[in-house]
């Protein structure tokens, strides 16, 4: 056995740190969900410890998304603008805020968003649609 730790299950490992901050889940709640400790969640995390499919099943289902979300882009084939917002640290959290917005609040924030991201990203929206 090597004590080399694999780039993959680091990489595994932050997915899975980045979407539990996301939906502001601590290691605790998790590992309840994953039966396993909060100890075990910290190792999947850093890819000290491998996730076995099944226990990556768990985390995944606790945490709102589909195991095959944790493999990175590789393994996704959404490569639009909703699959990739979802992808990041903050992406749920920013979707669920806009949802529960007033129709006015929408709106504005649009428009926020549009001048911060410039005419380029308005450009590929549009010819996105």
């Amino acid at each position: 056995m090597t004590d080399v730790i694999d780039p993959f299950d680091i990489a595994l490992g932050a997915r899975i740190r980045a979407r539990r901050e996301a939906l502001r889940i601590t290691q605790a709640q998790l590992a309840t969900a994953a039966e396993v400790t909060f100890q075990q969640i910290q190792k999947y995390e850093r890819g000290v410890n491998r996730v076995s499919a099944a226990r990556l099943a768990l985390i995944a289902k606790y945490l709102k998304a589909h195991p095959a979300d944790f493999y990175g882009e590789e393994a996704s084939d959404d490569a639009s603008p909703m699959g990739q917002l979802a992808r990041t640290h903050d992406g749920a959290e920013l979707a669920t805020c806009f949802l529960a917005m007033p129709a006015d609040h929408q709106t504005s924030l649009m428009s926020v968003a549009r001048a911060l991201a410039g005419p380029s990203a308005v450009n590929l929206a549009q010819m996105a649609a």
